[in-house]
């Protein structure tokens, strides 16, 4: 008999994505002839494309939206067989090359958040031609601390490995997880699907893009990545981010002056759903190409 998991999983929309079956969505809005741009939405570390869906349904009116999940994360699974893939940013960036090349799409919008955002900025070099624009949400660079980054790699591998499946049956265990993130609560529902994303993510990826995100080697890249930008780029910080300080969405901004800066008062790692009705009007003065009126280079506060 096949189980209600096993149909559930059958029915997903999956795309091979160098030798990974990668589960992708569209969510947009048909209207007869009228084709509408594509953007594509990038989550980050332990995440699912699910928390983009109210990000994608609000900009469906004008762009037609591809969401999906990276590989090892979310619902795209690794194959039982061993791949010789590796967990470097590069690597991503080239998975999204692929996804883009597979569904013939040449040019497109990317929104990309937190350790995606990384991913992204690296795509945003090595392709720019296929991209009109692009927004990073929470993300930036920092300076090497052998210490502050041994002690992070030494408690972030428990933490990736003490994730027992029946943390999602406690109540609190939701909001509980999602506390350091935020600094405005999130639904309930919310909350649970963050956890479940984060208890099913693969070890060995949610352990390798761990090390590799916070690393002396991206520490010495990123900068030079975001100095090479040549796409117009919106990079959008939380006031309260504890993951990635708002100081270090600024020294990123700082390094091109094709990047322009937002930080968005009262939020926190996810400003998209803290502050919705605020992040999106700002992200749709840039999108339709208004942001030379209302950004700098410089910190720019949402009031």
């Amino acid at each position: 008999m096949v189980s209600h998991l096993t149909r559930k999983f059958a029915r997903m929309p999956l795309i091979n994505v160098r030798g990974v079956e990668h589960y992708y969505e569209w969510i947009r809005k048909p209207e007869p002839d009228i084709e509408k741009p594509v953007i594509v939405f990038i989550h980050g570390w332990a995440g699912s494309a699910r928390y983009w869906e109210s990000t994608a349904h609000a900009l469906s009116d004008t762009f037609d939206c591809l969401l999906y999940d990276l590989r090892g994360f979310g619902r795209s699974r690794l194959p039982q067989q061993p791949l010789e893939l590796l967990y470097e940013m590069e690597d991503y960036a080239e998975d999204l090359a692929v996804l883009l090349d597979t569904l013939k799409l040449d040019r497109v919008y990317i929104k990309a958040h937190s350790m995606g955002a990384s991913a992204a900025t690296l795509f945003l070099n090595r392709y720019s031609e296929r991209v009109e624009r692009a927004i990073l949400t929470c993300s930036g660079v920092f300076e090497y601390d052998e210490k502050a980054f041994a002690a992070f790699h030494k408690f972030g591998r428990y933490v990736v490995q003490f994730r027992p499946r029946w943390l999602v049956l406690i109540p609190f265990a939701a909001p509980l997880f999602m506390a350091r993130f935020l600094h405005r609560p999130l639904p309930g529902v919310v909350s649970r699907a963050f956890l479940e994303d984060f208890l099913q993510a693969d070890y060995n990826t949610a352990l390798g893009t761990m090390v590799t995100v916070v690393s002396k080697y991206a520490a010495e890249v990123m900068p030079q990545e975001f100095a090479r930008l040549t796409v117009p780029t919106l990079l959008v910080s939380g006031e309260y981010d504890k993951i990635i300080p708002p100081e270090l969405g600024r020294n990123a901004a700082q390094l091109s002056e094709k990047v322009k800066y937002l930080e968005i008062p009262g939020t926190g790692h996810f400003p998209m759903l803290e502050a919705p009705e605020v992040y999106l009007e700002r992200v749709r003065e840039f999108l339709e190409g208004h942001s030379e009126e209302v950004f700098s280079c410089s910190k720019q506060v949402s009031k």
